[in-house]
């Protein structure tokens, strides 16, 4: 089953401290159902929820979508469809 996985890690970390995993098979809910403040903090980081939901509905997606590397937090986020 394909899924959508949001992965944080500590700067030069290579296991991850969180990990969210979200079927591809309930995004469109689950996107919906997102808080406004979430939706919006992925919007500062320049992450469209929306442009994930339909880059998801093409089987032919794979792979890391975005990494996002915030330096003054020592952190490191990636976004990717498995």
């Amino acid at each position: 089953m394909r899924s959508l996985k949001v992965r944080t890690f500590k700067e030069g970390g290579t296991t991850p401290d969180t990990t969210i995993t979200i079927p591809l098979t309930i995004l469109r809910v689950a996107a919906k159902l997102l808080p406004e403040r979430a939706t919006a903090a992925l919007q500062e980081k320049g992450i469209d929820v929306e442009m994930i939901v339909e880059l998801a509905r093409n089987k032919e997606v794979k792979g890391t979508l975005a990494e996002i590397e915030e330096h003054k937090k020592n952190e490191k986020i990636i976004i990717s469809i498995e």
